[in-house]
């Protein structure tokens, strides 16, 4: 994971609060299909410039071809307060709002395509990511990672979501007439894809899922 950072800050005031949101652009002119990538609970930092996972692979997708915006979601609280505390004390009208006023944001961009705007997220980003999708009529595609407390595994030994729990998300997608593939892992748990968490990471898994959401998010962003 050696992708060099290329970044701008820009900030949104949401109700008196400010959010950063982190805009990563892609290489060549545009306009480009974007994406909005929902930050993971990264214990242990307080800002979204330390959650070198969230930086890393927001600029993958940025190298793949997407304009990537990451909003700062826990900007209601603190910056140096835990991580977790803020996790717990987070609803989703909060959320959405910080989601609505991303999505706004890109489609003001001339260097976005408008109608080809994207959510993706990992564990707690995972589960805004499908809170965005609900609610966010006008993004095109949803992937989402081992979402974490959408109900409350993506490996078949994760328990969060648990294989029950996304059987049920597969049921639900099919019933209301989303097209939607699930992929899973045997023997791979939660957050496989986190690099800087070697315990859980699980580079077969994690490149395998890469190639296939990004071959995803191409095909449906760039018809």
């Amino acid at each position: 994971m050696n992708d060099s950072l290329n970044y701008n800050i820009e900030e949104i005031d949401i109700d008196g609060s400010v959010m950063e949101v982190f805009m990563f652009p892609p290489a060549g002119d545009g306009p480009s299909p974007a994406l909005i990538l929902a930050q993971h609970i990264p214990v242990g930092h307080t800002g979204l410039e330390n959650d070198i996972f969230t930086l890393v692979t927001a600029q993958r997708f940025a190298n793949a071809g997407f304009h990537v915006a990451v909003p700062f979601i826990f900007h209601w609280w603190p910056k140096d307060g835990d991580m977790m505390e803020k996790a717990n004390a987070s609803r989703d009208e909060l959320t959405l709002k910080d989601l609505n006023a991303t999505f706004e944001l890109l489609t003001r961009r001339a260097d976005v395509l408008r109608s080809k705007i994207a959510i993706v997220g990992h564990c707690w980003g995972g589960r805004v990511a499908w809170l965005g999708a609900c609610h966010i009529q006008k993004l095109a595609a949803c992937a989402i990672f081992y979402g974490g407390r959408i109900k409350r595994a993506m490996g078949n030994d994760d328990q969060n979501p648990s294989v029950g729990d996304v059987n049920d998300y597969e049921a639900a997608l099919t019933q209301a007439n989303v097209t939607h593939t699930f992929y899973r892992y045997d023997n791979v748990g939660h957050a496989f894809q986190n690099f800087p968490s070697p315990e859980r990471y699980n580079p077969r898994a994690s490149e395998d899922a890469w190639s296939k959401v990004v071959l995803f998010l191409k095909k449906v962003l760039n018809n």
